[in-house]
C-alpha cells in the first residue's frame, strides 16, 4: 500500500493496544476508545463512509445495513471467527469481501470447555464461592462437597471441527472416552489418535454420554440442535458444556431439565440471548447446578492479538490487490 492514500477502516469495538497501534501505522484507522457498542445508525453512516469495517459479534451487519453501504465501501474484516451476525450472501451480492480469524482460538476455547467440564461435576464454583463469602468451614470431611470424577466418563462432542477435536485430546489425557458427532466422519488417523467412536444418530450418542460438548457452528441448521427432545434423551447423571454459541441449545428445555433432576448440570459459556442472562440459570448456578461464564471461552491476551494480526493481514492483502487468506464464502442454500 506504499504510496497510496490509506483506507478508512472502522473499528466497533476496542481492541488491544498492540492491534490499535498497528492499525493506526498502516491504516486511516478510526478505533472506538470508549468501547460502546455502536448503535445501527451509527454503522450506517459508518458504511456510508469507510472503506472497511471491522465488527464483532456484538455488531448486526444485516442486508438491511449493507444495502446502504456506499460505493467505496469494499471489505468487512470481522474480528472474530463466527460470522452468524454477518449477512455473507447479501455482502457477496454488492460486492462487498467478508474475511474472518479462523484457527486462533482453538486451543484457547478447548481450555476453557475443559475448564467447565471439571468445574461443573467437581463443584469448584460452589466450593471456591462458600470461602469467598467467609462462610464457616469445619474442616475436611469424607462425605462433603462430593462431586464427580470425569476420568473414565464417555464424554461426546457434537461437531468434531478444530475445537472438538481439541478438547478430544484434552480430555483423552484425563482418561475420557472420546465420541462424536459430526456431518462426516474425521480423518482414520484422528480416529485413531484420539481412539474416537462415531455416531451418526445425534440421538443415540446424546442418551448414552455422561458429558456432552457443543462445539458447532451457529447456523439455521442448528438452531436448537439440541431441542427439548434432545436434551431429554441424556441421563439424569450427565452434564451439558457449551462453549459455541447459545442458540444451539434450546436454554429455557436445558434449564427445565435441570431444575427436574433429570440432567445433573451444565457449564455454560455461551447464552441463548446474551447479554441477557436468564434468571432461572443465576438461581441454579447459585445452588451449584450450573457453572456460568460471561462468554469469556477465547478470552486471552494471546488470542486476542493473533485475531487482531489476521484482521491486519486480510486487510492489506485486499488493498494489495490480492485474495485475503481468510476470506468467507456465502453458503449455498
Amino acid at each position: 500500500m506504499s504510496g497510496r492514500k490509506k483506507p478508512l477502516v472502522v473499528i466497533t469495538r476496542k481492541l488491544p493496544d498492540q492491534v490499535e497501534t498497528r492499525m493506526r501505522e498502516l491504516f486511516d484507522a478510526r478505533l472506538n476508545i470508549d468501547d460502546q457498542p455502536m448503535s445501527q445508525p451509527e454503522l450506517v453512516a459508518t458504511v456510508k463512509e469507510a472503506e472497511v469495517l471491522v465488527p464483532t459479534i456484538t455488531d448486526r451487519i444485516d442486508a438491511a445495513l449493507i444495502e446502504q453501504a456506499g460505493p467505496q465501501f469494499k471489505l468487512i474484516a470481522n474480528y472474530g471467527n463466527g460470522v452468524e451476525h454477518i449477512d455473507v450472501a447479501a455482502a457477496a451480492a454488492k460486492g462487498i469481501v467478508v474475511t474472518n480469524t479462523p484457527n486462533v482460538l482453538n486451543e484457547d476455547t478447548a481450555d476453557m470447555t475443559m475448564a467447565l467440564m471439571l468445574a461443573a461435576p467437581r463443584r469448584l464454583v460452589e466450593g471456591a464461592e462458600m470461602l469467598r463469602r467467609g462462610e464457616k468451614w469445619a474442616g475436611w470431611s469424607p462425605t462433603w462437597m462430593l462431586g464427580r470424577r470425569v476420568w473414565g466418563k464417555r464424554l461426546g462432542i457434537v461437531g468434531m471441527g478444530r475445537i472438538g477435536t481439541a478438547l478430544a485430546r484434552r480430555a483423552k489425557a484425563f482418561g475420557m472416552s472420546i465420541h462424536y458427532h459430526n456431518r462426516r466422519r474425521v480423518a482414520p488417523m484422528i480416529e485413531d489418535e484420539l481412539e474416537a467412536t462415531y455416531w451418526d444418530s445425534l440421538d443415540q450418542m446424546l442418551a448414552r454420554m455422561d458429558v456432552i460438548s457443543v462445539h458447532c457452528p451457529s447456523t439455521p441448521a442448528t438452531y436448537h440442535l439440541l431441542s427439548a427432545r434432545r436434551l431429554a434423551l441424556m441421563q439424569p447423571t450427565s452434564y451439558l458444556v457449551n462453549t459455541a454459541r447459545g442458540d444451539i441449545v434450546d436454554e429455557e428445555a436445558l434449564i427445565q431439565l435441570i431444575e427436574d433432576g433429570k440432567i445433573a448440570g451444565a457449564g455454560l459459556d455461551v447464552f441463548e440471548y446474551e447479554p441477557a442472562i436468564n434468571k432461572r440459570l443465576v438461581k441454579l448456578a447459585e445452588k451449584g447446578k450450573v457453572v456460568l461464564l460471561p462468554h469469556m471461552g477465547s478470552a486471552t491476551i494471546e488470542g486476542r492479538i493473533d485475531m487482531g494480526e489476521k484482521v491486519i493481514i486480510n486487510i492489506r492483502t485486499f488493498f494489495d490487490g490480492h485474495r485475503p487468506p481468510d476470506r468467507v464464502i456465502p453458503r449455498k442454500v
